[in-house]
């Protein structure tokens, strides 16, 4: 399938898609939206440094000056970075900020379109979007839920996050991705991992021990005919996870903050991500970050896997 003219490769993943070889896309919102600068172009670097390690290319997705870019370099990583104004591109985004000339960061929907479009296989984010928690009973709001379960019920990438964000309502977020068709895989898990922390009692929908076990599923998913994602559930790492009880808490004071508030649409997740960090003293940041990088080191991996002819899931 020929790559839409207006989306543009750096020549490091042009040279991997041309050779087969391993790339892992990422999300660029964290960057955008989710940490103030240096922090924020820290944290790109250090996810790329992961995926390289394992043997993959990264392949950041963002919008700069309306261009669609996969695969950044430091200039370009800089300036999303430091934007002033950058927006959140989802899927309905694309075109408004390609023709007005936007800089933006690509959410976990817009960097499935976009990586889909370019023929990546495997991308790493930290969390997914999905079904927002009910309003207090007698508010009558409609339901709110993330573009990136409809994009995961149509994009045949591997998906590897650490669960939904712990500040959605996951019991809802996990039934919409089995009516949407997702598998929803827990890697060396038996339960959907609450972002956060390891454990959220609900059950996924297959458990898998290694990234090969990963690679032969979703190859053999996509086979069937399916064309949904295939999502990994990967939990944090145990020595940066919290437990439930002692985040709950703040996500709540958090969502009833942001009720009083009255905000509403795309800026509502950053400002519970923020305030949840408050209320937890920075633990809840230093979770993300770790699971962040830990996604990456598993993208990665499962990136090497579906490259290799002679494991017969290339």
């Amino acid at each position: 399938m020929p790559i839409p003219s207006l989306i543009h490769l750096s020549r490091e993943v042009a040279r991997a898609l041309s050779a087969s070889a391993p790339i892992v896309a990422l999300e660029s919102t964290v960057i955008t939206h989710g940490l103030p600068y240096p922090e924020n172009l820290q944290l790109a670097q250090n996810m790329e440094f992961t995926v390289r390690e394992q043997g993959a290319t990264p392949a950041t997705v963002a919008l700069l000056d309306g261009k669609v870019l996969i695969g950044l370099n430091i200039t370009q990583l800089e300036r999303l970075a430091r934007g002033k104004a950058t927006r959140k591109i989802s899927v309905r985004d694309f075109a408004p900020a390609i023709i007005q000339k936007a800089i933006g960061g690509t959410t976990v929907a817009g960097t499935l379109a976009a990586a889909h479009a370019a023929g990546l296989r495997v991308f790493a984010t930290g969390g997914i979007g999905g079904v927002h928690r009910q309003a207090p009973a007698g508010i009558n709001d409609p339901i709110d839920i993330s573009t990136d379960l409809t994009q995961l019920a149509r994009t045949p990438l591997v998906v590897v996050c650490a669960g939904a964000k712990a500040i959605l309502d996951l019991p809802a977020t996990l039934e919409m991705l089995e009516t949407l068709g997702v598998p929803v895989l827990g890697y060396q898990t038996d339960e959907f991992p609450a972002f956060y922390s390891r454990r959220s009692g609900l059950a996924v929908s297959a458990r898998v021990e290694t990234p090969l076990e990963i690679a032969e599923i979703a190859y053999t998913h996509w086979q069937m005919g399916f064309t949904s994602a295939v999502l990994v559930a990967n939990p944090p790492p145990e020595e940066h996870a919290l437990s439930p009880d002692a985040v709950d808490g703040s996500i709540q004071q958090a969502l009833d903050e942001a009720q009083a508030q009255g905000l509403r649409g795309q800026g509502v997740t950053p400002f519970l991500l923020k305030r949840v960090s408050e209320l937890t003293g920075g633990d809840s940041l230093r979770a993300n970050l770790a699971l962040l990088l830990n996604n990456a080191r598993l993208a990665a991996q499962i990136a090497c896997a579906l490259s290799k002819p002679k494991q017969g899931i290339a």
